[in-house]
């Protein structure tokens, strides 16, 4: 396979697939949270596979980035958005070393990325409780075979763990897994990108100041 004959064949964009929207800045909300709500809502409508994953970026204990795919579990102006792992887990123990993260949305349906940064803090454990259990079976029985990070001798040793946690998930679907822990990431801020056929793309980011948010255009 010719690597970079690939590259140069795929398009970005494609009119076939992408409907590019409009970002009007003198309309846009107070707070950074509606307007990634609609955006999220109409990136569903359109039909984006997976709207509500996210590349979560933490760093670890020599500083060096780490990225990884998790799934949005909520957002809201109080709290920023929710994600959930094990606390043991490699992103666990980074965020507990370094309480910081960033978080990037990429919708390609409608050419829009939406990026957030701030500072990161733990729910209350029975929270983490309440959000496992709204969750599915499938969920569940990932959370109670655990170990998330650690190393695997097999796949067999893998399969015998997760078909036991899909037993005791379906016999007790409230059981409680003490790892599992909910995160809140509260924006200092959050940039919403516009993608323009003619590279005039635009990019407005929320800026979170003492009385509320600031808003300001950025040089694509």
């Amino acid at each position: 396979m010719d690597l970079q004959k690939l590259l140069r064949s795929l398009r970005v964009w494609d009119p076939e697939f992408t409907e590019l929207r409009s970002l009007e800045p003198g309309s846009v909300p107070d707070g950074p949270v509606e307007l990634f709500g609609a955006w999220l809502s109409e990136a569903v409508a359109a039909g984006q596979v997976e709207a509500h994953t996210m590349s979560l970026a933490t760093t670890d204990a020599e500083g060096l980035p780490d990225a990884r795919i998790v799934m949005l579990h909520g957002a809201d102006e109080e709290h920023g958005w929710a994600f959930a792992s094990h606390s043991g887990s490699a992103k666990g123990q980074q965020l507990a070393a370094q309480p910081h993260a960033a978080l990037v949305f990429y919708w390609p349906v409608h050419g829009r990325q939406v990026r957030v940064r701030g500072s990161v803090a733990t729910a209350p454990a029975t929270e983490a409780q309440a959000d496992l259990h709204a969750r599915s079976t499938g969920a569940l029985s990932s959370a109670l075979t655990g170990h998330q990070s650690e190393p695997l001798g097999s796949l067999e040793e893998l399969a015998e763990a997760s078909r036991a946690a899909w037993r005791r998930a379906e016999l007790e679907p409230t059981a409680a897994v003490p790892s599992w822990t909910l995160y809140h990431l509260r924006p200092d801020t959050v940039e919403f990108f516009q993608g323009d056929a003619q590279r005039r793309h635009i990019r407005l980011v929320y800026r979170r100041e003492a009385e509320g948010w600031s808003r300001q255009l950025l040089w694509p």
